[in-house]
């Protein structure tokens, strides 16, 4: 029998795949109610028992009504049906098939809800494939297989009948000392939009939308403290924030989902400068702005900038915001309200629903034939999947120091201590499933098989394993040894007797509090957790050779016992694969390849600091703080290199400010081991109208090198990639004379070519080149 309250001529125009996007979208705007409007413009999460804690004030938030009154009106979205709770995969499919059929029977028009979930590290599912941290990613220095794995992740969210993705994260690391660091993609603009461009075009290539965070500055909050105020001009927001964003709304980001923070006491997600004027006006995004989780109330509860959720409402609409994410709060009866009273003009309403049903219309949500994904078994984690995590695994590994200690050879006897040597938990992110949602379902085993490095190497070696101590988690005492300097003794006395003894340190990963690294889990210094850094001077007083293995969130300051340490690998939760990632680099069966996103800091680690810094922010002679690395941005060791067969400069010593500068890099393998280096050019400009970094980088390329194997890396750089903001506060590209530093890392450089920025100062604008062309090519033996 057919619904009286649905069409029953499937001939409408809205439903008609035939007519264009725009005119179906004004057919059905124009048919809806006040009520229907607003309806659209929200989400619901129905949370599971004790998922009400999983972030602060998520059990304060939501509506107090059924969910039959809630759909009543239609739906926009539905949070994170598989990504709330573990739940077998079927049972998912066949309740969000039930949900989706509730809200289409409820509402006039029989519209589907959006659905969205997080897939930062993998679709945030129980018993999904768990690839490496965004940080990881970008230590590989390699898109292509970023791509590969953004495909993957939305071939399998699509085939589950998931709409959208809450990722990726296009934060640019300011202070190591904030908690979502393991989230970010490094300390450089370039390297961040690179890799994020590659997820999105990976991740849409499937047909999900991927969702850009967090607009924007929100990793530069003060004093590294989450949800902190930002104190930031418009030079680093324009050159150093906003360039990420460029880069992947270029590769066709169809999200944007606001920053928490205010900037000069301006929250975001009132902030109509950034969200219409900037992100729609100058950039020229044409898709949905969704709300980050209860940033809408947060105007009313947290930032006290609005008297009620009706005005809060009505702050976000008018800046651009388009969704209340994750469920309704202000977009609800409060924004109703407002618009009764007159606050908020409906036009205002309208221009958010079209946004948000032109989505929906290229998602295929308004098409009469619209099917839920099928019930039926799935395989979250195939062995492709896993395959590519641990291909991932490996091109993210980064040795930084050796004293030819690695590989560890055949046949000794080694100690294996520390609290992140036996537990699959060291190679997960917080946005993991089993670090984001199991914690609160207690018992519940993680769904899928993650090797610890423990059981990676007692494949090849001797190993003797003592904890030692735990990670130092304050809101985890259960994780404290019953008996804590009797675990130090144990640990110290397995290295006395060993050939040599690894320390597995670093962090936990967690959400606000329940971790050491995570969202809410920010630091006020970057020593090690806990105990840690006493483990590891005891181990080092034993005379055996320590090799510290880093398997952490963010970079710690190892200045004091660096150079008593025999060799340090670091990774930065590697995912599912990363324990046979770091056993191969420490049997040298893998020759390790990653390079650092993020400067490892000096002593002095207290202050933030990046490579990318004006000369003052480098050291000088007017502070007794030097902010010198430990180990700079961009370095990575190998236990065989590339040969650098020379760097010369085909253009010329001039470069037109409307031209392009070619620079060629030769590359060899004399080795008898496959190698892969990672050429890295940087911008030194030596006088400019406004302060500049001492270098950034504007191009890098990975080359992977055979046996006997020679390649030629062309790199042709446009003018473009000079720009920065003047002081009229446009983006200019300015002549005068600049270098171009071509090398291994930041503080390797293997060439410095003079060159001289020639001709009239060009204004720049959106539609600037972003990204150098990089052509690599075989050359004969």
């Amino acid at each position: 029998m057919t619904d009286s309250r649905h069409p029953t001529d499937a001939t409408e125009p809205w439903q008609d795949p035939a007519l264009g996007v725009a005119d179906r979208v004004d057919d059905l705007l124009g048919r809806m109610t006040p009520s229907e409007k607003v309806a659209q413009l929200s989400g619901v999460w129905l949370l599971a028992a004790g998922a009400g804690e999983m972030a602060p004030m998520l059990h304060e938030s939501g509506p107090d009504r059924p969910w039959e009154d809630i759909i009543a009106d239609g739906l926009g979205q539905l949070t994170r049906p598989f990504g709330t709770a573990p739940v077998a995969i079927e049972d998912g499919l066949r309740t969000l098939a039930e949900r989706q059929a509730q809200v289409r029977a409820a509402n006039r028009y029989a519209l589907p809800a959006q659905v969205h979930e997080e897939c930062l590290t993998g679709l945030n599912a129980w018993g999904a494939t768990i690839y490496p941290t965004p940080l990881s990613w970008a230590a590989g220095f390699d898109p292509d297989l970023v791509e590969r794995m953004g495909e993957q992740i939305g071939t399998l969210m699509a085939e589950l009948g998931i709409h959208q993705g809450l990722a990726p994260v296009l934060d640019v690391t300011r202070d190591l000392r904030w908690g979502r660091v393991e989230e970010t993609m490094g300390e450089d603009p370039q390297l961040v939009g690179t890799m994020a461009a590659a997820y999105v075009r990976g991740l849409q290539s499937a047909g999900v939308v991927a969702t850009l965070k967090h607009f924007v500055g929100y990793s530069a909050s003060r004093g590294g403290r989450n949800l902190a105020p930002v104190g930031m001009g418009t030079r680093e927001l324009h050159d150093v924030m906003l360039p990420p964003f460029e880069m992947a709304l270029r590769a066709g980001a169809r999200s944007v989902m606001n920053s928490y923070t205010d900037i000069d006491g301006i929250p975001a997600a009132a902030d109509p400068q950034l969200f219409t004027t900037l992100l729609r006006d100058i950039l020229g995004f044409e898709g949905t702005v969704a709300a980050d989780y209860f940033s809408v109330a947060f105007l009313h509860t947290l930032h006290r900038m609005a008297a009620d959720l009706g005005e809060a409402a009505r702050l976000s609409l008018e800046a651009g915001i388009d969704v209340e994410l994750p469920t309704v709060d202000a977009f609800g009866a409060p924004l109703l309200e407002a618009l009764a009273d007159g606050r908020l003009d409906e036009k205002v309403v309208d221009r958010a629903l079209r946004r948000v049903l032109r989505q929906k219309c290229e998602l295929g949500l308004l098409d009469p034939d619209w099917q839920p994904a099928p019930v039926r078994p799935v395989d979250l984690d195939p062995p492709e999947a896993r395959g590519l995590a641990r291909e991932m695994a490996r091109r993210s590994v980064v040795l930084l120091a050796n004293d030819g200690t690695l590989p560890l050879a055949p046949g000794r006897r080694v100690a294996l201590v520390g609290p992140n040597a036996d537990t699959g938990e060291a190679m997960l992110g917080c946005y993991s499933f089993p670090m984001h949602v199991l914690p609160h379902h207690p018992g519940t085993e993680t769904g899928l098989r993650i090797p610890t490095l423990r059981e990676a190497l007692a494949a090849s070696y001797d190993v003797v394993h003592e904890r030692g101590c735990a990670v130092g988690v304050p809101s985890r005492p259960q994780d404290e040894p019953a008996d804590p300097e009797a675990a130090l003794r144990a640990a110290v006395a397995a290295a006395r007797d060993a050939d040599v003894c690894v320390a597995v340190l670093g962090d936990r990963a967690g959400l606000f509090g329940n971790g050491t690294s995570g969202e809410g889990c920010d630091v006020a210094d970057l020593r090690l957790p806990g105990r840690q850094a006493e483990l590891l001077d005891a181990l080092l007083e034993t005379g055996t050779p320590v090799v510290l293995v880093l398997l952490a969130g963010r970079p710690y300051d190892l200045s004091a016992v660096a150079d008593r340490l025999a060799a340090v690998v670091c990774g930065f939760f590697l995912g599912e694969e990363g324990a046979t990632a770091v056993a191969e680099v420490l049997a040298g069966t893998t020759n390790p390849s990653g390079r650092l996103p993020v400067s490892f800091p000096g002593a002095g680690s207290a202050q933030p600091s990046t490579y990318l810094g004006s000369p003052l922010a480098h050291r000088t002679e007017v502070t007794t703080i030097d902010p010198t690395a430990l180990f700079p941005f961009g370095h990575g060791l190998a236990y065989a290199d590339a040969t650098w067969d020379g760097v010369e400069l085909l253009s010329g010593d001039t470069w037109p400010t409307d031209g392009v500068a070619e620079v060629r890099v030769e590359l060899a393998n004399e080795t008898d081991r496959d190698v892969s280096e990672v050429v890295q050019v940087y911008l030194h400009d030596r006088a400019a109208s406004v302060v500049r970094p001492v270098q950034r980088l504007i191009a890098a390329a990975r080359v992977d090198l055979a046996p006997g194997a020679r390649r030629r890396v062309g790199l042709r750089l446009h003018a473009d990639l000079t720009s920065f903001t003047g002081r009229d506060l446009a983006r200019i590209v300015e002549p005068g004379e600049v270098e171009l530093r071509v090398g291994r890392s930041s503080a390797d450089h293997q060439a410095v070519l003079a060159l001289a920025l020639v001709g009239s100062e060009r204004s720049v604008g959106a539609d600037r080149v972003l990204e150098a062309e990089v052509v690599t090519t075989d050359v004969p033996a």
